[in-house]
């Protein structure tokens, strides 16, 4: 018996057959960092553990992925593994902290191509399924302890997002180093995102092998580049994952999974982010429903969110009224390619109780 046997059958697949773009009865819904500090059971799970503790424990990040799954029961059609984009950097031998009140720091940044650090992080021969165990230990046993009831969703950031993070030494506003290095080191930058690329294709891959039934790519500092550096710095690296999970899947014996990328900030690009070979294309909020549907045109792409986060810090009307506009706006030529989210993840303070009534006339609404 396989691993992925051991598993038992779905009882709930509408996120996976939206993603293959079939028909389905509504609209199936998820939430980026569903799992996560607004909930309070996410803090006493968490204890005084640091953040890279909690993703380097399965059993911890096993019960945090399933907070949310079990706090709104019927109302999410998929799980996501807690985990964290910078575990990338890291089994590249870069060391990521996640300092209190502040966010992730890397305390020796790459500074240019003559550092020392950067010829060691291109030269070392990145063992993942060792370096990132603890990662596919947490699928595992999520996986088990969903018992079918909704698919798991795995993840890796995108390689211009992990670079910028590398260069900067966390995060930034004003992106000068990022900017820098594309600017000023642009084949140096470029080898480090082809390296990036190849790494995130063997996290991926290890992820479905052990439990992931789809998975998402972090795009998340996209905006920061303009059409045509987005072009030269981004898509081709987002294209490279798109072409070579499916045949690295194949060669382990496994199945595709649909795959999403989600480029934050990049909206002027949403046609060409249409033909990268993805399944599913996030959406943040600054682009309107029906006019991504109108640039969509024919293409057999799903389109995943895109609600405001910020809508959950409002009133219960204005949340209806907002899910009223994506329904009108993704579903108004009759088709069901869409998957309910929000257009970023969930912020700190939100209340509980404010995302449930979203979830609830996501569906609701979508089942009209």
């Amino acid at each position: 018996m396989t691993q992925l046997e051991e598993f038992e059958p779905l009882k709930n697949d509408l996120i996976l057959r939206t993603a293959w773009g079939q028909d389905v009865e509504r609209t199936p819904i998820w939430i980026m960092r569903q799992a996560g500090r607004y909930l309070p059971e996410y803090h006493e799970a968490k204890g005084k553990r640091d953040f890279f503790e909690c993703c380097r424990d399965p059993e911890v990040s096993s019960t945090l992925t399933l907070q949310p799954i079990e706090r709104f029961e019927g109302l999410l059609d998929a799980a996501i593994i807690f985990s964290d984009i910078l575990v990338i950097p890291q089994a590249m031998g870069m060391i990521v902290e996640m300092v209190d009140k502040l966010g992730p720091h890397f305390p020796n940044p790459l500074k240019s191509p003559d550092d020392g650090q950067y010829e060691q992080v291109m030269q070392k021969r990145v063992d993942v399924a060792a370096e990132l165990d603890y990662v596919y230990k947490a699928i595992t046993m999520t996986r088990k302890k969903l018992k079918g009831r909704v698919p798991l969703i795995g993840f890796c950031g995108a390689p211009w997002t992990l670079l910028c993070y590398m260069v900067e030494g966390g995060g930034t506003k004003i992106f000068k180093e990022s900017k820098k290095w594309i600017y000023l080191y642009p084949d140096a930058a470029k080898a480090l995102l082809q390296k990036i690329s190849e790494v995130c294709v063997e996290h991926l891959a290890l992820q479905v092998k052990a439990g992931a039934q789809m998975i998402q790519v972090f795009d998340s500092w996209a905006g920061e580049l303009s059409p045509s550096t987005y072009k030269y710095f981004s898509e081709p690296y987002l294209a490279y994952i798109s072409k070579h999970l499916p045949p690295k899947l194949k060669e382990m014996g496994l199945d595709p999974v649909p795959m999403i990328v989600f480029a934050k900030g990049a909206n002027q690009s949403l046609d060409s982010i249409c033909n990268l070979g993805y399944e599913v294309v996030g959406l943040d909020w600054l682009v309107d429903p029906a006019e991504a549907v109108k640039i969509r045109g024919d293409r057999p792409i799903v389109f995943q969110g895109n609600a405001d986060p910020g809508i959950l810090y409002g009133s219960h009307a204005s949340i209806t009224e907002t899910v009223e506009h994506m329904v009108k706006g993704f579903h108004g030529d009759g088709k069901k390619g869409w998957i309910g989210n929000l257009g970023h993840g969930v912020t700190p303070f939100m209340k509980p109780d404010d995302l449930k009534f979203y979830l609830s006339e996501v569906k609701r609404l979508s089942e009209a």
